[in-house]
């Protein structure tokens, strides 16, 4: 996976790719709407890329919506808009674009391997949210198998009200109905997979949050350790049925974490790294631990793991300055 500092250099059509074929979605120029079905979430409020541009065979133009209010992804104080925000739109922009200018049938599984983020939380704020955000998006590393999409990473510049806000970089593998149902047979056999009721959460203010129901970690006698708090139920962590833990709530309960064991609140990730190890399962207690690396007035770093039945699940790095502008974005 790329170091952070890889984020400070501009998007570039340098991506050593051939030339694929032509997009399902229209001709060069051609705008194409974002559906839910594209962006993987049932709910039309849910979905904040809104439409592309296709520049070149690897080179998009995206128009992304991010609204003051949300019932998840909502703002952190009364001033900023939640930085998770970011990677949630890298997650649905990337399916958007596989399904639709790469040819990704719609009963693909995709698997994030890693994804990471650079924002200015100096210029998320909410009174810039009515301002369309415009997303710069090279795709390269593109992996096919015989005629489908074996994988790909998408990088992206965000910009809104005319300043760059924000980059990220993601790599998302794509696996077929049948190499899925091989992969996942103990889950998905007609057992089922017993899922165990959700835990108390942690109060929701320690780990950054407004409300209980969207807090994703429970309380441990370890320090510095939490378990993963799931709730199926989640109308945004869990949009759809699901045999496994979402990669998003693996990044969520980073943040939690981080913001818990800072003690930093709000606690505005300028710099977040992940990577996923294999997936988490729903039926067996996942452990989060923190270590914070550095700590001073202006910032604070924190790194994340996650273990499940004694191996590693995912591994991230958060970084929080509060209100100064990130160092890599002019």
């Amino acid at each position: 996976m790329p170091q952070p500092d890889s984020l400070s250099a501009p998007v570039e059509d340098q991506t050593g790719q051939r030339a694929l074929p032509a997009n399902t979605a229209g001709g060069r120029g051609a705008r194409t709407r974002v559906t839910t079905e594209l962006a993987h979430r049932p709910r039309v409020e849910d979905v904040f890329p809104v439409e592309w541009v296709r520049l070149s065979d690897v080179r998009f133009r995206v128009t992304a919506h991010w609204p003051a209010r949300h019932s998840f992804f909502g703002p952190v104080d009364d001033r900023h808009q939640d930085p998770m925000i970011v990677g949630e739109t890298l997650r649905q922009t990337s399916m958007a674009l596989a399904h639709a200018e790469f040819g990704v049938p719609a009963d693909t599984h995709f698997v994030m391997r890693d994804l990471e983020i650079s924002t200015d939380p100096a210029r998320l704020l909410l009174a810039d949210a009515a301002e369309p955000v415009t997303v710069d998006v090279v795709c390269s590393e593109v992996r096919r198998r015989g005629r489908g999409l074996n994988g790909m990473r998408t990088t992206m510049e965000f910009h809104r009200a005319g300043r760059l806000v924000a980059r990220g970089t993601g790599s998302t593998g794509c696996t077929s109905p049948a190499a899925y149902r091989r992969l996942r047979a103990r889950q998905l056999s007609d057992r089922g997979i017993r899922i165990p009721p959700p835990p108390a959460p942690v109060p929701a203010e320690s780990v950054g949050r407004h409300r209980a129901q969207d807090v994703v970690l429970s309380a441990t006698d370890r320090p510095g350790a939490w378990l993963l708090r799931v709730h199926t139920g989640h109308p945004v962590l869990f949009p759809r049925p699901n045999d496994h833990v979402p990669g998003m709530v693996l990044f969520e309960a980073a943040r939690q974490a981080a913001t818990a064991a800072s003690g930093r609140r709000p606690f505005l990730p300028s710099e977040l790294s992940a990577s996923f190890s294999r997936y988490a399962e729903l039926d067996s207690p996942c452990w989060i631990e923190t270590e914070v690396l550095d700590k001073d007035d202006d910032e604070v770093t924190v790194r994340v793991t996650g273990h499940q039945d004694d191996e590693p699940v995912f591994a991230a790095t958060l970084t929080c300055a509060p209100t100064a502008p990130v160092r890599s974005l002019p």
